[in-house]
Parts: structure tokens; C-alpha cells; sequence
């Protein structure tokens, strides 16, 4: 796999920010940030991606880049890595391994609603769980991000056809949902909400025939742009910092 393509992979958002544990961009400039690069048309920006990605042998997306960083000594890299980790995922849990002698920091959090669907019947909220893989040496650091399924809150009988029958069980379910697609605080009944597991190598577009395809085509081209953005903010990390005054002139 070539290390200098852009990894991609998982992503999101289709309200508010992209959750209190990956500060990284809100989802409406990471929207922004997809359609200028992409395209609005969700259909054919998803199948142009496609074309450059791969999978691996466990049916993930997943890509690396090495990123140079001439001068910095292994130890400078996983400090300011280090801290670009702890300061973006706030979720204590988010950080699996942090290893120092190694030269190893695992991270896997979950991104809630890059992608908000509703479709005829049900509605489609998708999230994902990327693992963000950083092996440092001296000099470089290799970025490796891997997704390999959709998480999906699917609401059903929530799409268009249940919108107009409108009846009093709808509204109900209807006023259980939250703006972001989830079951709200004092909602332990609805069993209309449930999960599921969509494996992305099984959608579009590298399925063309798909019932869900104008979902999983937003999923997709969300995922890469948040990839961007996070292989955006790693070389920054590495270059200057988090803030840009990490140096040893103090």
C-alpha cells in the first residue's frame, strides 16, 4: 500500500459538532470542506473516490502516509503527538495504547452523524469508529487510519411514507428522536431504534446496487474529508505544534 496516498476512511456529521470526543472540525465546515473538494452531488463524488481506494485483507478501508519531519528526535514527536492526542479526544478511553518507548499511539473514538438520512420508509443516522494508528521514529511518523463498518441508529418507519401517514404512534417516535438522531434521556421504550452494522466494502459505491446508497454515498465522501482533516491536523502537530509555541526558547 502506497504511504503516500491520503488515508480515508469512516466519518461525519450532518448536525452540530462531531461529538465531544474529536473536537476537531465542526460539522458544518467539514461539510463545507467535503463539497468544495468533492462536489454536493453525493452519488458521483462517492464513486469518483472510489476509485483510488482500496481495501485490506480484512475487508477495511484503510491507508497510511509518512509524514517527514527532518530534525525532530523521536522524543519530540511523541511528546507533541502525545499532546495533540490527550487535548482532541476527550474521551478518557479514546486513547487505547500510548506507548513512549515504543513509539506507538492507538486511538479509537467514535464520530457520531456524519450522515443523516431519510429515506421512504426508515431513517439512517450514521456514525463510525476510525482507529487512528501513529508509529514515530526519528524524523517521521507514519499515519495509519482504518474503518471497516457504518454504525447506523435506524429509526423505522420514520422516513417519508410514515411522515405522511403521521398518526399518533409516529409522533411519538418522532418526538423521541433528537436533532442529532439519537433516543433521547427519558426514552427507554421505542423499540423502533435499534443498531446495526453496515460493512462499508458491501455498499455503495462498490456495490451498485444498493437500497441504501444515497446514505452510504454521504457516509463515504464525509469519512474521507474527516480523514483529510485529521491527517491535516497530525502534520500540523508535528510541524508546529497544537498552539505553535511548543519550543525549547522559553
Amino acid at each position: 500500500m502506497k504511504t503516500t496516498t491520503r488515508w480515508m476512511l469512516a466519518a461525519l456529521m450532518a448536525c452540530g459538532s462531531l461529538t465531544a470526543q474529536a473536537q476537531v472540525m465542526k460539522a458544518s465546515d467539514l461539510e463545507v470542506y467535503a463539497k468544495k473538494r468533492y462536489g454536493d452531488k453525493w452519488l458521483d463524488a462517492a464513486l469518483n473516490l472510489s476509485q483510488g481506494l482500496n481495501f485490506d485483507k480484512n475487508q477495511s478501508l484503510t491507508y497510511q502516509e509518512v509524514i517527514e519531519a527532518q530534525g525532530k528526535t523521536k522524543e519530540q514527536l511523541y511528546v507533541a503527538l502525545n499532546y495533540w492526542a490527550t487535548a482532541t479526544f476527550k474521551d478518557k478511553q479514546a486513547i487505547t495504547l500510548n506507548d513512549k518507548d515504543a513509539g506507538c499511539i492507538i486511538i479509537s473514538s467514535s464520530i457520531d452523524g456524519i450522515a443523516d438520512h431519510t429515506g421512504t420508509v426508515n431513517r439512517y443516522v450514521v456514525s463510525i469508529t476510525p482507529i487512528i494508528r501513529l508509529d514515530i521514529k526519528e524524523g517521521r511518523v507514519r499515519v495509519t487510519y482504518t474503518v471497516q463498518n457504518y454504525d447506523i441508529l435506524k429509526v423505522e418507519d420514520a422516513g417519508w411514507l410514515g411522515m405522511l401517514a403521521d398518526n399518533s404512534d409516529n409522533r411519538q417516535s418522532h418526538q423521541n428522536i433528537s436533532s442529532d438522531g439519537k433516543r433521547m434521556k427519558d426514552d427507554k421504550t421505542d423499540r423502533r431504534l435499534y443498531d446495526e452494522q453496515w460493512e462499508i466494502v458491501k455498499h455503495y459505491p462498490f456495490v451498485e446496487k444498493d437500497s441504501q446508497k444515497r446514505t452510504c454515498a454521504k457516509a463515504l465522501v464525509m469519512t474521507h474529508a474527516y480523514s483529510n482533516a485529521i491527517l491535516d491536523k497530525v502534520g500540523e502537530a508535528i510541524r508546529n505544534g497544537l498552539v505553535g509555541n511548543e519550543d525549547d526558547d522559553w
